[in-house]
């Protein structure tokens, strides 16, 4: 499957009071309906999704660097409510009001925590990465993961500071890679895609892997917003063929019952790469719940 991708419309930045600067990436007409995305594990704002889909629905995809990855300047107090108040920033210039946002896999937490402080209307988690600290759904991880849980639990700071010395950009696409399913390695392996994908993980880590290590120790900790306080829209998109064991262990199926207006989609012959396969459709009903 040959997916058309293309480079950001627009790239711009702004200044937040403490002087760090903030960067995003906007496709489709300036003058469209503002939709966020929220990025994968170490993704920068330069990969997007869906190009032929936001022209057809006349759609402005924003997606914030967050803190340390990209066009965004490093945070030490990095947490799920910085990044919500980064984006609220970026929002507020634009003059934007409560968008609707897509998290895609290492994104769904920040999608998440973007919904409980009131910053966007309705929620679409795809191939999103569960709270895997959630007793009930850590009961279903894969061994490997529940240990970097409990690592994490007992000492953040010493776990960031090892992580850190030993992943980089080429280490972390040979795991993704390594954890994907045959559909998605199609889709991963096509030169064009790879190429886009990795240039993306390298922007991620050119300043040093510590923006991207600090999500990972923020996704996999209990989440500060519970989805049982969400109360706008949120739609799930799971690929039940999809094979990382860092996004969700049942499919989304624990996680939906956790939000109060959930809506559960699952196809049993896809994998997790349902951001490019199904742009359009994700789009349209995100659009349709905002």
């Amino acid at each position: 499957m040959t997916l058309q991708l293309a480079a950001p419309d627009r790239t711009r930045h702004i200044a937040r009071e403490d002087g760090r600067r903030v960067g995003w990436s906007e496709w489709g007409s300036a003058r469209g309906t503002p939709v966020l995305f929220c990025t994968g594990a170490a993704m920068t704002s330069s990969f997007g999704f869906g190009a032929e889909a936001i022209q057809e629905l006349g759609v402005r995809l924003l997606c914030v660097d967050r803190a340390g990855l990209g066009g965004s300047a490093p945070d030490p107090n990095k947490s799920l409510e910085s990044y919500a108040r980064d984006v609220e920033a970026v929002l507020r210039s634009e003059g934007i009001a409560r968008p609707p946002v897509i998290g895609f896999s290492q994104g769904a937490p920040f999608a998440v925590a973007l919904a409980g402080s009131d910053v966007v209307s309705a929620v679409a988690i795809v191939s999103g990465q569960d709270e895997l600290a959630y007793p009930p759904t850590r009961q279903m991880l894969h061994p490997d993961v529940a240990g970097l849980v409990t690592a994490i639990e007992k000492d953040r700071e010493g776990f960031e500071a090892s992580f850190a010395a030993r992943v980089d950009a080429e280490g972390l696409w040979a795991l993704i890679i390594a954890m994907s399913a045959p559909e998605d390695r199609a889709i991963y392996d096509e030169p064009a895609f790879s190429t886009a994908y990795r240039r993306s993980l390298a922007e991620g880590f050119a300043q040093g892997p510590g923006g991207y290590v600090r999500d990972l120790t923020l996704a996999m900790s209990r989440w500060p917003t519970q989805p049982e306080t969400i109360t706008v829209p949120v739609s799930l998109w799971y690929g039940k063929r999809d094979t990382s064991t860092v996004h969700s262990p049942d499919f989304g199926e624990t996680l939906s019952t956790r939000f109060p207006k959930a809506t559960l989609h699952a196809f049993p012959d896809e994998g997790g790469a349902l951001l490019w396969t199904r742009s359009r459709e994700i789009l349209g009903d995100l659009l349709k719940a905002g």
